[in-house]
């Protein structure tokens, strides 16, 4: 009988996401994400699985069409069809918004990958902020 070696699973790079406390006030940005890249097939799974469950089932999802790469209408996520939907208009080329039926709506900025660490965590710390 011989052993196979499995080779070590590849390295899930962490979700960096932060949300702004869910208040009885609407608020224009509902927190902030930075992906690694503007490949949306390649990061929309590592965002929609590491959302609060509160926010439901996330089915659609807006995106600026002059920043993300190429995407079909819909694509499988975390077991879910999740429509997604470029957007021309130039009104806000930073976000991406998240729809769930029933449950609500969230705009995230996006903060652009190739942002620093530091300029990142600033961007981060004042989408999540309570009182901007």
């Amino acid at each position: 009988m011989t052993t196979a070696l499995q080779p070590p699973l590849p390295s899930h790079p962490l979700l960096r996401l932060s949300l702004a406390p869910r208040g009885t006030m609407p608020r224009p940005i509902d927190g902030a994400w930075w992906p690694r890249s503007y490949d949306l097939l390649a990061e929309l799974p590592r965002l929609l699985g590491g959302l609060p469950p509160e926010w439901g089932q996330i089915t659609s999802v807006t995106f600026s069409g002059s920043k993300w790469s190429a995407t079909p209408g819909r694509t499988l996520v975390c077991n879910q069809v999740v429509r997604l939907r470029r957007t021309v208009t130039a009104s806000d080329p930073d976000t991406v918004v998240l729809l769930a039926p029933g449950q609500g709506r969230w705009d995230l900025l996006v903060v652009p990958p190739d942002t620093t660490e530091h300029a990142a965590q600033v961007f981060m710390a004042a989408a999540a902020d309570d009182h901007s």
